[in-house]
């Protein structure tokens, strides 16, 4: 994660949007800490276009 608490979000929902446009598995470890992550950002939409 970014050092800058303001740079989180963003790099959390670039990072979410790339494993689903290109179908990238996360195990139970992964998804764990990315919803608990992402509950800091509850406005942060996640765009991405499907491969």
């Amino acid at each position: 994660m970014p050092p800058a608490a303001e740079a989180r979000c963003t790099y959390l929902a670039d990072w979410i949007g790339t494993k689903l446009r290109w179908g990238l598995t996360a195990d139970r470890t992964e998804q764990d800490a990315l919803r608990q992550l992402a509950a800091e950002c509850p406005d942060v939409p996640v765009s991405y276009e499907p491969a």
